[in-house]
This record gives C-alpha cells, sequence and structure tokens, in this order.
C-alpha cells in the first residue's frame, strides 16, 4: 500500500489495522479509553513543535494527532455511531454556522470584537440546544462547577474546579491545613499499599495530585509551570549521572543505585554552575 496525500488512504489503512484476523493484533485490541491518552498525548507534541518553531516537525506531529482522529472515527464506524465523514460534515456545519460574517449575506463590517460577541453567542446557542435534547426524566441540574472544561489538561481543570468551589468559601484559609491534608493522603496511599489493591492505590493517588494541586494555587504557584520546571531540572540532573558515568568510562546498567544518588547529589550542588542564564532567570521567577 502506497502513501497518499487523500485522507481517505489514510482511512483505508484505518480500516485494514483493525480489520479482524488479518489486522494489527496491538490496534485490534484498543478501545476510546485506551487510545484517549495517546490523543492526549500527541496533542501535547503538536504544541511543542510550535513551541520550539520545528514546522517539519510540526507537520508530522500533526499527521500523529490526525491518525488519533481517524482512529476514534473507525472505532465509532464499527459501533454503527458514525464515521470519519460525520465528523467532518459535523465540523465543517459547525464553523459556516459560526462565522455568518463570512458565509452569509451580511451588511456592513464586522470588528474582531463582534466577530467574538457572535461566536460566543452561537456557541451559547448550541449548547441550548444540546441541552434541549437531553431526555425529558433527566433532572436539570446546573452545578457551580458545569463552566469547568472537561478537555482541559488534568492539573488545569483540578486548579479551576478548586478555584470555582473556593468562590463560595469551600477552601482551606491557610496553606498548612493543605499541608496537614497531604500529609493525610500520604497516610491513605500507605494503608493501600498494605492492603495490595491496586484500584484503591490509583484513587488515592488522584486524591494526592488533587491536594498538591490545592497546595500550588495556595501559594500562588502554577501547577503545570512547576511541574514544568522540575521536568527540566530532573533531566539535567541526570544528564549530570550520565556524563560523569560516561566520563568514566562506565554505564548506567552498570552502575549502582548509590553510585548514581552520589552523582545526583553532586549535580544538586552545582546546579547553579549546571544551568544556563535562561534556565536560571526562570527559576528566579518561579
Amino acid at each position: 500500500m502506497a502513501p497518499s496525500r487523500d485522507i481517505s488512504r489514510l482511512i483505508e489503512i484505518m480500516t485494514t489495522l483493525r480489520t479482524p484476523g488479518s489486522g494489527c493484533p496491538w490496534d485490534l485490541e484498543q478501545n476510546f479509553a485506551t487510545i484517549a491518552p495517546y490523543t492526549i498525548e500527541e496533542a501535547y507534541e503538536v504544541a511543542d513543535a510550535i513551541a520550539r518553531g520545528d514546522l517539519d516537525d510540526l507537520r508530522d506531529e500533526l499527521g500523529d494527532l490526525l491518525l488519533q482522529v481517524v482512529f476514534h472515527a473507525r472505532m465509532a464506524e464499527e459501533r454503527n455511531a458514525f464515521s470519519f465523514g460525520d465528523v467532518v460534515e459535523a465540523i465543517t456545519a459547525k464553523m459556516i454556522r459560526r462565522h455568518p460574517h463570512v458565509f452569509a449575506d451580511k451588511d456592513g463590517r464586522l470588528t474582531p470584537s463582534d466577530v467574538k460577541g457572535a461566536w460566543d453567542r452561537i456557541k451559547a446557542e448550541e449548547k441550548a440546544e444540546r441541552a434541549a435534547r437531553q431526555r425529558q426524566d433527566e433532572p436539570a441540574h446546573k452545578s457551580l462547577l458545569s463552566g469547568v472544561k472537561a478537555g482541559q489538561p488534568a492539573l488545569s481543570r483540578a486548579m479551576e474546579l478548586q478555584r470555582k468551589a473556593s468562590s463560595v468559601g469551600f477552601d482551606w484559609n491557610d496553606p498548612r491545613a493543605v499541608l496537614h491534608k497531604i500529609r493525610e493522603e500520604a497516610d491513605e496511599i500507605e494503608a493501600a499499599l498494605d492492603r495490595g489493591d491496586a484500584d484503591e492505590l490509583a484513587a488515592e493517588t488522584g486524591d494526592l495530585l488533587f491536594t498538591l494541586v490545592n497546595l500550588a494555587r495556595h501559594v500562588g504557584a502554577d501547577p503545570d509551570m512547576a511541574l514544568r520546571g522540575t521536568n527540566a531540572k530532573f533531566e539535567r540532573r541526570f544528564g549530570y549521572i550520565e556524563r560523569a558515568l560516561a566520563a568514566r568510562g562506565r554505564s548506567l546498567e552498570g552502575a549502582s543505585l548509590a553510585e548514581m544518588d552520589a552523582l545526583w547529589n553532586e549535580a544538586k550542588a552545582e546546579e547553579p554552575r549546571l544551568s544556563t542564564p535562561a534556565e536560571t532567570e526562570a527559576g528566579h521567577r518561579r
């Protein structure tokens, strides 16, 4: 099968991969839930390519993201729910509907703020239409948290959920109270470890992460940016370990944990010298 610029070839490839008996065993065993993390990961890869200004990489990452759309659409088609064509039709209809100033006859010229206002109004109308299509026997409940978007990264969503709850006084007044809750959650994880319950461990770990986001909010730190900074620090210090071992003719696999820990502490001690000026400045800002 040859590559093609035609989207139909990509759809054909995915159909082949998902064909029982002759398709790919890995692709065949996937479902919406197992593929969703890859979809999020690919979206982040697109953002990273943009941040680095690497257009060649952006082309490839956009292809990876497109594959995710095709993958989900194929699984939906197998359930007779919808197809890739239905996805395309839905988004084209939405874009036409949300841009009446472009695709319909309009008098006068609209400013950017006018366009934004029209977009918000049409989105609100669409949301009302979706609500009207709900089953009549479902109780209509407007939660304070309903406005927090479900599709954003988990750390950001946790922050927004907490901010919403805080707006009506459901919050701690002191960061030290959050620290106490963190210790409580850690104790619950330890108890779950003793019981060896994997599902409970996952749930308790989620509780701890949620509480850590709460601490970040109370001390005025962005949890995502804080974690990014720690990721960069970890990469930098681990790179020191690799370089130090290589200078001694050693490999990571041949080094003991105690040896690597010692080198980690060396890297930590030399952190200001190891950091670039930009990283040091970023650290001051954090």
